[in-house]
């Protein structure tokens, strides 16, 4: 299976969990409930795993960091977070730029 740069976005869009920084650690976590994180993160602060891998990228694009998947892979719930193929190959092809991409949300 040939693995496009569309596939990974999906990919990446199908994450599951929460991540919040840790205030007292200064680490990120992962939790797959809103209300797992206690008090240790601001409620403000925590987001979605799908969103948590982008960043505002030039102009209105966004790009799919690799160093916020790793922080998700460091910790070791691929399948509970739902980190699949097109990620893996994507962190695995660092000879290839990041992905910068225009997002939109889409109505079912």
């Amino acid at each position: 299976m040939r693995i496009t740069s569309q596939l990974i976005c999906q990919a990446a869009d199908q994450l599951k969990g929460f991540v919040g920084l840790n205030r007292k650690t200064g680490q990120y976590i992962v939790r797959f409930s809103e209300d797992a994180f206690g008090m240790d993160v601001a409620d403000d602060g925590i987001i979605p795993s799908s969103e948590f891998v982008w960043a505002a990228g030039p102009e209105q694009a966004m790009t799919l960091r690799r160093e916020l998947i790793q922080l998700l892979l460091d910790h070791n719930i691929d399948e509970r977070i739902n980190i699949t193929e097109p990620l893996r190959v994507y962190m695995k092809r660092q000879d290839v730029p990041q992905i910068t991409a225009l997002r939109s949300l889409v109505r079912g």
